[in-house]
């Protein structure tokens, strides 16, 4: 039986740093992103693919606040927008490799609980970088938070709470089953809380990486892949120290984290992602560029990522 991998995929992989997000920008990086995806298929794995939104879905909301000849709509609903809109760039990707109808685009809604203390201190960025003046007197005038992101410039930050269900898992279940690639919680869920017998809709954005390792258990998959910029997972980033990391177990990185190797707003996010995924039953996850996603998985030899297994391992860092 195949096995089944759930990979992350961040919205920066759709409109890159430098970009404005044109369709022809996104059309082509959804491209790229197929070319990686589908080597993991050829390899015999079933795979559900979950997307971020941050830069896409700040973008709606700057068009949206644009004019005032239409409403402007909410913020979690402008997660269902970019469901739709990246949803269908990455399945339309994927269906010229694989054959038309092999992806299939699931809407879905993810549970958040309206008290977590993600809601009192708004961290997820989304939207464009602007300069540090810019931002703060759009902070003033639209009642954004504002904060520096990644050495770049400052962003608009909205509150991005834990991910506690999927309300389509059945359907994301079947559709897996019949051998579609599903495409599913992009941007990591339309955020909702439960209101006894009906769903409200919740103005947040949920972190992909923890969406996907969600969605992962509940699938019971044995591998979550987690794509990033750089190819493997960095020990004192940014210093004459640094380096790599290959093979190494949960418990060796679970030590990294403590120790504050990974930042909340970086590498954190992922590792934390992984090591619930791992002590709940995962084999393996995997963090690496598009490129290496495929070497990394298949393990052996020099491994060219950073894997991170349950069982013990002999491997450190990679110099």
């Amino acid at each position: 039986m195949a096995k089944t991998a759930v990979i992350a995929l961040g919205g920066n992989a759709l409109t890159r740093a430098g970009q404005s997000g044109t369709c022809d920008e996104m059309l082509a990086n959804a491209a790229a992103m197929a070319a990686a995806v589908n080597e993991v298929i050829e390899a015999g794995w079933r795979v559900v693919i979950v997307h971020g939104n941050g830069p896409q879905v700040g973008n709606l909301a700057l068009q949206q606040e644009a004019t005032t000849m239409v409403p402007a709509q909410p913020l979690a609903l402008l997660g269902a927008m970019t469901q739709g809109q990246l949803g269908s760039l990455i399945a339309g990707a994927v269906d010229l490799l694989r054959g038309p109808g092999t992806a299939a685009a699931l809407v879905t809604h993810v549970t958040v609980d309206p008290a977590d203390p993600a809601f009192r201190s708004p961290s997820k960025p989304i939207g464009p970088f602007f300069g540090r003046s810019e931002a703060e007197g759009l902070a003033a005038s639209r009642g954004w938070s504002v904060q520096p992101d990644s050495g770049r410039g400052y962003r608009r930050v909205v509150a991005s709470p834990a991910p506690t269900g999927v309300i389509e898992i059945d359907a994301l279940r079947a559709l897996v089953g019949a051998g579609h690639l599903v495409i599913a919680a992009g941007g990591g869920g339309i955020p909702v809380a439960d209101a006894g017998t009906r769903r409200v809709m919740v103005d947040a954005v949920i972190d992909k990486d923890r969406a996907a390792g969600l969605i992962a258990r509940l699938l019971g998959a044995q591998a979550l892949l987690l794509i990033t910029a750089v190819d493997r997972v960095m020990l004192h980033y940014g210093t004459p120290m640094q380096s790599g990391l290959g093979t190494i177990t949960a418990a060796e990185a679970a030590r990294y984290l403590a120790a504050g190797q990974f930042p909340p707003g970086s590498m954190g996010p992922k590792i934390e992602a992984a090591l619930r995924f791992l002590a709940e039953g995962g084999e393996l996850a995997v963090v690496t560029s598009p490129g290496l996603l495929a070497a990394t998985l298949a393990g052996g030899g020099q491994c060219p990522g950073t894997r991170i297994e349950r069982g013990p391992s002999q491997a450190g860092p990679a110099r």
